[in-house]
């Protein structure tokens, strides 16, 4: 949707309002982070790391915000990921299109979230989500995959008195 202006900048009917629609779309995370936090947000003691999302990332240069809202919520230790910006294979379709190819990136990525130490790994796309999740319970490994909108529901929910359904 960003790139609406872009892929129809030769549209003589719809480039200008394209154009304009591009420059208001955000990622929640920048949502988030522009407005105050509105009530109290609880303490989770973990361990989180992000894995950042090729389109988030590279597509729309968005870096800061998801790591400013993980790093909002009390308790949580951040770890950075190494090699966070390289590609969970992923990739839209491409796991479906290139399956070898692709557990090759999810094989790289999980070694990175293992040596993280994390208990939760966070990430903004769809797409990521799923091929973490697959590739976590595949091996085994005792992290848990969550977008950072879940991160802060659970926050809300301990700030709450609830107990997080994370």
């Amino acid at each position: 949707m960003k790139e609406y202006g872009e892929l129809l900048r030769g549209d003589p009917q719809y480039a200008a309002r394209a154009e304009a629609f591009g420059r208001k779309v955000k990622d929640i995370s920048q949502v988030l982070t522009a407005a105050p936090i509105n009530g109290k947000l609880g303490k989770l003691p973990m361990r989180v790391t992000y894995h950042e999302p090729c389109h988030l990332v590279h597509g729309q240069r968005v870096r800061a915000e998801p790591r400013a809202l993980i790093r909002a919520v009390p308790g949580v230790e951040f770890v950075e990921l190494k090699e966070s910006d390289v590609c969970c294979g992923s990739a839209g379709v491409y796991n479906l299109i290139n399956p070898r190819e692709s557990g090759e990136f999810l094989e790289r990525k999980l070694d990175r979230i293992a040596e993280s130490g994390a208990e939760i790994v966070v990430t903004g796309n769809p797409g990521c989500l799923i091929q973490l999740e697959v590739g976590i319970k595949r091996r085994g490994m005792k992290v848990r995959v969550a977008h950072p909108v879940e991160l802060l529901a659970w926050a809300y929910d301990a700030g709450a008195g609830k107990i997080p359904s994370g």
